[in-house]
């Protein structure tokens, strides 16, 4: 969701709560405690006293899931998920055209497209706040108030939980197209409700309005586009959420300029923010819906149609059978309820949704963020918007690499390999920090760590954590799944942001550092144990081999 540079606050010192993108805003406060010892860290025991209580929970967590999966896999083995071989059409078009040109993704693209614009707009939500909060605060009357400055930014994670808890039921309801365009209604008045502003109540009901449209949409999409993407690129297409966020945050970075200069002009931002709502909706009504939902309500031929135009004639006959199969196992009930989720199979991939999101907000995306500009500035680079603009531009490269990566490597691969080098570049960062090196040395490093973190974190722990959980789960539960997966992630980002500068300020940033590179290391090994890989396979394929309540010859 990628979706990870939010965070919640600090109320019990002198920091504001932070919130929606407000890295750079965090920062200049944050720059005023420079030189006190929060940032020059004595190695101590706390180092080891850190590492133990950070990673307790963590613990906790991978133990209980292991002991459930495990118990699972001992009643019934599972069959191994192997990518299928290309069938004949797609060898034929590779022999006629001599080269290797694969333009299968093609008819899917436009409606991946459409949909993907929701992330771009997550995206410039995260980036909106950043320069001009300082001049919504003196506007608006509240400049010097720590508290509600924090409150205006945050109070988008209230209404992301809550559109994500709520997500599932009209997803289940009204499908994924329909929810996409009801679900930008709130975008659209949120965003001009603060354009308008001209009190603090105001304000905080449109960034409200506007948390909760994104937690709708960071569940929805992820869910249309691994349902409509065909097979052989759905990891492809759902790299496409990462980029649409990258992108946004770097148009709000640039739109933001003019900000410096004029008070005003955050008005004009906002406003801004509504167009994108205004072009989903319009998009979404060329869309298709999909086909699976398409079946599960009924519209079988509207279903065919889709899947004919999209992956293909000769797919019709077996995605046909396969949506009916799954749909007869599962009942002709169309909405799922929210006790099914402690119900074998899906408590499982329940716990791997949410131990996943757990994992990676501990591993520290947030503080990673947050220190960045002071990583930048050690080296020259004064301008907060610059440094955040580099920050934006690695992002952007990690998600580009996994689009290519994605249906080749595998997302198990991907998972695994991004933390081991978001671990490696925490490690590489807290010998710049801790050790007594030389200065310049150390910090070049501190910056090799930071941008070999955050492209780490990109091509992997951002982009997978959001597609693999829909691939797991079942075409019953695919949005209630998703919709609790999320709210654990709302939650972990609130409590990130609550007590990182608490335990910055006690232990330093180098055992802090180190025990993200330690929860890295935690990730990676979960993904090794649980994750099963779904490249190649259709998601009523992957269904059918993890629910042992299928028949043996639907498998």
């Amino acid at each position: 969701s990628p979706s990870v540079i939010l965070s919640g606050g600090n109320t019990r010192s002198s920091f504001p709560l932070i919130g929606c993108g407000q890295v750079p805003y965090f920062i200049n406060r944050l720059l005023r405690f420079r030189q006190s010892s929060l940032l020059n860290p004595t190695p101590n025991f706390s180092f080891t006293l850190l590492l133990l209580t950070n990673a307790h929970c963590l613990v906790s967590v991978f133990v209980l899931c292991q002991k459930n999966l495990k118990a699972s896999a001992n009643k019934q083995q599972l069959p191994e998920l192997q990518t299928p071989k290309p069938d004949s059409e797609d060898i034929s078009l590779q022999e006629k055209g001599g080269a290797e040109i694969d333009l299968g993704w093609l008819p899917a693209f436009p409606h991946v497209l459409v949909a993907s614009m929701s992330n771009f707009l997550f995206g410039y939500h995260i980036g909106v706040m950043n320069g001009p909060i300082i001049s919504i605060a003196r506007e608006l009357g509240f400049e010097g108030n720590s508290l509600l400055e924090g409150l205006v930014v945050s109070i988008f994670i209230a209404g992301a939980f809550i559109g994500s808890i709520s997500s599932g039921s009209l997803i289940d309801k009204l499908g994924c197209r329909r929810t996409l365009q009801v679900d930008t209604i709130p975008l659209i008045l949120g965003a001009i409700l603060s354009a308008q502003a001209h009190s603090l109540d105001e304000i905080l009901w449109g960034r409200f309005l506007v948390g909760l449209g994104i937690g709708v949409n960071t569940v929805l999409v992820p869910i249309y586009i691994s349902e409509v993407a065909p097979t052989k690129y759905r990891g492809s297409m759902g790299t496409l959420c990462q980029i649409g966020t990258c992108l946004g945050i770097i148009a709000s970075l640039f739109l933001g300029i003019p900000s410096e200069n004029d008070p005003h002009w955050w008005r004009i931002m906002l406003y801004i923010a509504s167009i994108p709502g205004f072009i989903i909706t319009f998009g979404m009504q060329f869309a298709v819906d999909s086909p699976r939902w398409l079946c599960k309500v009924g519209r079988l031929n509207d279903a065919k149609e889709v899947i004919r135009n999209l992956w293909g004639p000769s797919k019709v006959d077996k995605a046909i059978e396969e949506f009916q199969s799954v749909i007869r196992n599962d009942g002709g009930d169309l909405e799922s309820r929210w006790l099914e989720l402690l119900e074998e199979p899906h408590s499982r991939v329940a716990l791997i949704g949410g131990a996943l999101f757990v994992l990676q907000q501990f591993a520290g995306i947030n503080g990673v963020l947050y220190f960045s500009s002071l990583t930048f500035q050690d080296v020259g680079i004064r301008s907060g918007a610059l440094s955040s603009l580099y920050v934006g531009l690695t992002n952007f490269a990690g998600a580009l690499c996994a689009l290519f990566l994605m249906d080749k490597q595998g997302r198990q691969k991907l998972l695994i390999g991004s933390y081991l080098g978001m671990a490696i570049s925490m490690f590489v960062a807290v010998c710049a920090i801790s050790f007594p090196i030389d200065e310049e040395l150390g910090h070049n490093l501190s910056i090799l760590g930071t941008v070999l973190y955050i492209f780490s974190f990109a091509i992997g722990a951002g982009p997978v954590t959001g597609l693999i959980i829909p691939e797991l789960s079942s075409s019953r539960t695919r949005g209630k799944i998703m919709g609790f997966s999320f709210s654990v992630h709302w939650v972990c980002n609130f409590l990130v942001g609550l007590f990182f500068l608490e335990l910055v300020e006690k232990f330093g940033v180098g055992p802090v550092y180190a025990s993200f590179g330690g929860v890295s290391l935690l990730a990676a090994a979960f993904a090794y144990s649980f994750i099963v890989e779904t490249k190649g396979r259709s998601l009523e394929e992957i269904e059918m081999s993890l629910n042992p309540n299928f028949p043996v010859k639907d498998k």
